[in-house]
């Protein structure tokens, strides 16, 4: 029998009273700190440049790390997020850092723990901490080789155990949930999710799944082809304690998306988008009062239970979040409705119809 999370309940029992808040990038925040590649590197004698290695921070500037999510608590967020996008052994390859991996995610999780547990001491406010972890640079759908349109870099049981060892590491260093964000791939978010699910059944207890797809072009499907709606029945039997979306588009664009998924996600759902579109230099120059003049049309229609922003955004985009969602009642969570299923289909394909 797995025990239920007490951390869900008292999330649910929030979110049932109000719209609530997660954070913002960290990201961009890292860049604004203009550091070297000996800032990233710290004490570590690692062989490759480790410059742009954002979650290595979290070992080598871990002050960095604790004043970037104290930012956004100052801000007005209920929930944190570990740094810890990149903190697999898949991406960590890349640096040559993969032994790195559980003291990595160890460290970040104890960072935003110690900064939610703090401030909710001071003002009796709950606080969450999210595990976050990103899809990697491979995927299971599709191949890399376009000569070769069966070859997979790499296969789903490898992929699934690099989910699973990232899972414990920041569960350990105590976070509440594991955050499954900017699913570009479904079928690398099933391997995520088995391993989550896997991780409950041999701890015996819950262990809330927070699930975002991120949508690659205006046609409002990931890299992997799944709808908004089809990517939700596809993942629905995870019951997981928040859908959503991230990344991809600004609060304007994402909306029609959020719209989709609203009626049919028997969940909350938590959304945070971009600080709009990239300019031609990559940067976002969306401004904080436009983010949450946007987001305030998303509440006014009933959109949503948890808002926070992605690329780009800053602490002063979550703060004029929160001042357009304070005192507004949250998204009101729809019944379950049912799927149906017929001989030799997939449910997913009959997302349409149910």
């Amino acid at each position: 029998m797995i025990t239920p999370s007490a951390a869900a309940v008292r999330l649910r029992a929030l979110a049932s009273e109000r719209i609530l808040l997660t954070d913002g990038a960290f990201g961009t925040m890292i860049q604004s700190y203009g550091l070297s590649e000996a800032d990233y590197r710290g004490d570590y004698e690692l062989t490759d440049d480790q410059k742009g290695n954002n979650d290595l921070l979290c070992l080598t500037r871990p002050d960095i790390i604790d004043a970037i999510t104290r930012g956004y608590l100052d801000a007005g967020s209920d929930i944190v997020s570990t740094n810890t996008f990149n903190a697999n052994t898949i991406s960590q390859d890349d640096y040559k850092a993969v032994h790195l991996v559980r003291d990595i995610n160890l460290g970040a999780a104890r960072i935003a723990r110690k900064a939610a547990d703090d401030y909710e001491a001071k003002d009796g406010r709950p606080r969450f901490v999210a595990g976050a972890i990103g899809p990697t640079n491979k995927t299971l759908s599709l191949s890399p080789d376009v000569n070769d349109p069966g070859f997979r870099a790499v296969e789903f049981d490898a992929m699934k155990a690099v989910y699973a060892d990232q899972a414990v590491a920041l569960l350990d260093g105590g976070c509440d949930f594991i955050l499954v964000e900017t699913i570009f791939d479904t079928l690398n978010a099933k391997a995520a999710i088995i391993a989550v699910l896997e991780l409950a059944e041999q701890r015996g207890h819950e262990i809330p799944l927070m699930i975002s797809m991120t949508i690659t072009d205006m046609s409002g499907r990931n890299l992997s082809g799944h709808s908004v709606d089809a990517f939700w029945y596809t993942v629905r039997h995870s019951k997981p304690l928040t859908i959503g979306l991230n990344c991809a588009f600004g609060a304007d664009l994402l909306r029609p998306y959020v719209q989709t998924l609203n009626p049919l996600a028997d969940t909350l759902v938590m959304v945070y988008p971009n600080a709009g579109l990239p300019n031609d230099l990559g940067e976002y120059d969306e401004q904080p009062h436009t983010t949450g003049a946007f987001i305030a049309e998303w509440v006014a229609e009933g959109l949503i239970n948890v808002v926070g922003g992605c690329c780009g955004t800053t602490p002063e985009h979550i703060a004029s979040m929160a001042r357009a969602v304070k005192g507004k009642p949250p998204r009101v969570i729809p019944r379950p409705k049912p799927v149906l299923r017929l001989a030799g289909l997939d449910p997913m394909i009959m997302a349409d119809a149910a």
